[in-house]
């Protein structure tokens, strides 16, 4: 029996855990996939938007702004790298502009702070090499660059460090309101029973508030794709690079990322299913065009990988929030699409404030602990700290990954940290062994002996991301004598 059962694992359901975790109850978080970040947390533009783009007095406009202020405390306490290099959104002629001088008017209602409007030079001071019809642009200086994926592990690990609990694998199918309780079913008869469930469910949130009564919305899938920069060609831009949006929302963009690679993305297709991340030439083209137009100099030519994700669309055009008027059980965190990394932080509040409203008794722990360590990256490390590193554990003086400098220390470490069965693209989020210029073309053999090494499972066990993506077929002759 729990107090609050937390469906799904993305940003927004791990930072609700861990909100939780500060009070004296029991709590569940329940995931249809292997790991956390397994939707749209782990495919995004990672950008903190400033929210100058919401409109006033939206749900979205609310937790954009006041999600991006708590954003340096997050990732102070969680270990979570966050840049503050602030955005432009450009403007190539005068309708622009005027699109530009409504967004600053938004940003205003909406209170974000640190917003000018920038003529071409100021524009380019802020940052060179954008196209030369560039006619001026909004300049946010709260915007921000993080890490999606690492945010949504960190805050799973510190709400699991402070007893929340993750079942992974978990596809509810079944939900029976009760007169004090709500009980959550799956296709193999596991059942969970809590006060109030907490709908975090990204993509699906609509078919889990379906289940629960609450039929007030939909959610559809809008697919974007990106094209990953080599490292060695990123130093072209310093800052998040807007285009005036449109009506799909705030069009593509070139940014550099708190790993010091840029991107170009997202496209934006409508209805484009809640499955299908592929990524196709179509698109490719659309970004290498669209990436030229704001800065011709963009090194597309210069890519290490493309890929898409999946944006969750509500009908509402808003993110549903609060407690839903059908099922006073259900507590809303549905249809999150962006801004919901910037707004992850404040939904988890504003989750709680919901819960007690609901009538959830909830103390504070005295025991909470915000902290979650993070070892320093090896990569990152001086001579002197790999030196000590390597004398304290000399796992630290193997490199698995060559492109990420990544150790078998480190490795090993994220494997004892997964909360669920590891997997090669989960111990890749947690180290970065495979994000390099190979692509994990030399590693990814030698990272499987690692988990089958230290998590004792067969190599023909092991899966890329889950459910049937089994890397190989049979095992080992040695395997097959242990």
């Amino acid at each position: 029996m729990y107090d609050v059962v937390v469906i799904g694992a993305g940003v927004v359901g791990c930072a609700i855990a861990r909100q939780l975790s500060r009070y004296k109850i029991r709590v569940a978080v329940l995931e249809a996939g292997s790991d956390v970040a397994m939707g749209a947390s782990r495919a995004n533009s990672a950008i903190v938007h400033a929210g100058y783009d919401c409109e006033p007095g939206t749900n979205m406009a609310r937790v954009n702004v006041a999600g991006n202020a708590l954003y340096d405390s997050w990732c102070r306490e969680l270990s979570v790298p966050l840049k503050r290099c602030g955005s432009l959104v450009l403007a190539f002629d005068e309708r622009d502009m005027e699109e530009v001088k409504r967004l600053y008017d938004k940003g205003i209602a909406n209170g974000v702070p640190g917003m000018k409007i920038l003529n071409r030079a100021e524009a380019l001071e802020k940052q060179p090499g954008l196209a030369d019809d560039v006619v001026g642009a909004l300049w946010a200086e709260t915007g921000a660059i993080t890490c999606p994926y690492e945010m949504t592990i960190a805050c799973a690990e510190n709400a699991h460090a402070n007893g929340v609990e993750f079942y992974f694998n978990f596809k509810a199918e079944k939900i029976i309101t009760l007169k004090d309780a709500v009980e959550v079913e799956d296709d193999k008869n596991v059942l969970f029973r809590s006060r109030f469930v907490v709908n975090a469910a990204g993509l699906h949130s609509d078919d889990i508030s379906h289940l629960m009564g609450d039929n007030s919305f939909t959610v559809s899938g809008r697919k974007g794709e990106y094209i990953l920069l080599d490292r060695s060609v990123s130093d072209f831009v310093r800052t998040v690079v807007f285009q005036a949006p449109g009506p799909l929302g705030k069009g593509i963009l070139v940014s550099p990322t708190v790993d010091n690679n840029a991107f170009v993305g997202p496209t934006a297709w409508n209805n484009s299913g809640k499955e299908n991340s592929s990524v196709s030439q179509e698109g490719l083209d659309i970004l290498k065009t669209a990436g030229r137009k704001s800065m011709p100099n963009v090194p597309v030519n210069r890519p290490i990988t493309a890929f898409a994700g999946i944006r969750a669309v509500p009908s509402t055009g808003d993110f549903i929030l609060g407690q839903s008027p059908f099922n006073p059980r259900l507590i809303q965190a549905a249809g999150i699409s962006s801004p919901g990394l910037s707004s992850a932080p404040a939904i988890a509040e504003e989750t709680v404030e919901s819960l007690k409203k609901a009538g959830l008794s909830m103390q504070l722990r005295a025991d909470f602990d915000p902290i979650r360590v993070k070892n320093k990256p090896f990569r990152l490390m001086t001579n002197e700290e790999r030196e000590a590193a390597i004398a304290k554990d000399p796992r630290y003086g193997r490199i698995i990954c060559r492109c990420e400098t990544v150790t078998e220390a480190e490795i090993a470490n994220a494997i004892e940290r997964t909360l669920g069965v590891p997997t090669l693209d989960g111990i890749k989020r947690r180290t970065r062994a495979g994000m390099g210029r190979c692509q994990g073309g030399f590693c990814a053999p030698r990272v499987m002996e690692l988990i089958s090494k230290y998590a004792y499972i067969p190599m023909d066990k092991i899966t890329k991301n889950g459910g049937e993506s089994n890397l190989v077929v049979g095992r080992t002759r040695g395997e097959e004598n242990k």
